[in-house]
């Protein structure tokens, strides 16, 4: 039986796992169970950091907060300036969330790249103010803001997450502008990540692209019939 609410899939890995390049590829194989769409529902801070640049007057400074604020000293909340810009950030990924939730009543199903987490805090797609350390009054309000925000988003669970595990070696092959240090600690966290419980495939993501698109196809396609999707007759 076809459920009621059309399915949510987010698609989950380290950078340098083929996200975005899954993403892309599912999306076709998604639509011939009916109408879909796909989110993107990360911080997408370089793009952003790159056209808040170009902004004149503060166009510099807002810049180099949004750098600053990706890496952020734990022991103590960041100044009003970034903790500003971080707000921006969460502001902007609410507006998204809660576009793909329009969708889904609307009745499409959803593919997101990425999906909000509250388990590990400072990374991937979670909470960026460090918990339970000192700061301004009006940083601690902008901080729980956020934090509850994220509870919000992280109880919307997916009905499938594909997660696609890599190795330090072949991300860093695939995104050498990308630290290293960077890349090992998000690839330590994937496995750990399980999304309030939601239904999980795993994929080992070093294999070729081809056959890890295969898996994910495979991996789509048996949780659409199960919930009583199938195929168009056009497909």
């Amino acid at each position: 039986m076809k459920t009621q609410t059309p399915p949510l899939i987010a698609v989950i890995g380290s950078d340098g796992s083929g996200k975005s390049t899954v993403c892309k590829y599912l999306i076709h194989h998604v639509k011939k169970y009916g109408p879909a769409t796909r989110i993107h529902l990360g911080k997408q801070a370089g793009n952003v950091g790159r056209a808040v640049t170009r902004m004149p007057l503060l166009g510099k400074p807002l810049g180099k907060s949004i750098k600053r604020h990706k890496v952020i000293n734990p022991t103590s909340l960041p100044a009003l300036l970034p903790s500003l810009v971080i707000t921006g950030f969460v502001l902007r990924r609410l507006w998204r969330f809660r576009h793909m939730l329009a969708f889904r009543r609307r009745g499409l199903i959803v593919l997101t790249d990425r999906f909000p987490q509250v388990q590990i805090p400072g990374t991937y797609d979670g909470v960026v103010f460090p918990a339970n350390v000192p700061g301004s009054c009006v940083v601690s309000w902008l901080a729980s803001l956020e934090r509850k925000a994220f509870l919000w988003m992280a109880k919307q669970k997916p009905d499938l997450v594909i997660k696609l595990n890599v190795n330090l070696e072949v991300a860093c092959a695939r995104k050498p502008d990308h630290l290293a240090e960077s890349l090992a600690k998000k690839i330590a966290i994937t496995p750990l990540l399980t999304f309030e419980g939601a239904n999980i495939v795993n994929i080992d993501a070093n294999q070729p692209l081809d056959e890890v698109l295969i898996i994910a196809k495979k991996a789509v396609s048996d949780f659409m019939e199960t919930h009583g999707y199938h195929l168009s007759e056009k497909a």
